[in-house]
């Protein structure tokens, strides 16, 4: 499963610099101000949580009966939630979207609470590799 969140970590990275070219070439001649405003906090969201992703497939891997998973999904469906939202919400004006972004940002919070039950559930890793 570690693996899934690296991949899923390096996808959303690469979507979030691809994301905010985007927006600093060629979205800034063409949206408000305060729309650019809502498309980089959805840049920013998503880059912060792909870095989430690959810290989460690293621990996974280094513990992994610790629950590090959970916390992952949560981080992967924040993104798509948050940063999604704030994405459609900033090119095409659709204000009804607004609601679904508190959603992402509660899956964020979900997360990261998760992240820390796991981290007090993550130990030394086991040491069945160095008695071998």
């Amino acid at each position: 499963m570690h693996t899934r969140f690296l991949l899923l970590g390096a996808i959303s990275a690469f979507i979030g610099v691809a994301a905010g070219a985007f927006g600093a070439h060629a979205l800034e001649v063409r949206l408000s101000s305060d729309l650019l405003a809502v498309y980089e906090t959805g840049v920013r969201y998503e880059l912060f949580h792909a870095v989430a992703l690959l810290v989460v497939g690293l621990a996974a891997d280094r513990w992994p009966k610790a629950g590090w998973g959970r916390a992952g999904w949560m981080f992967l469906f924040g993104t798509i939630l948050f940063s999604g939202s704030l994405y459609v919400l900033a090119l095409t004006g659709a204000r009804a979207l607004g609601a679904v972004t508190p959603l992402g940002g509660l899956c964020f919070l979900i997360g990261w609470s998760l992240a820390a039950v796991a981290a007090t559930r993550s130990g030394p890793p086991d040491s069945q590799a160095e008695t071998a």
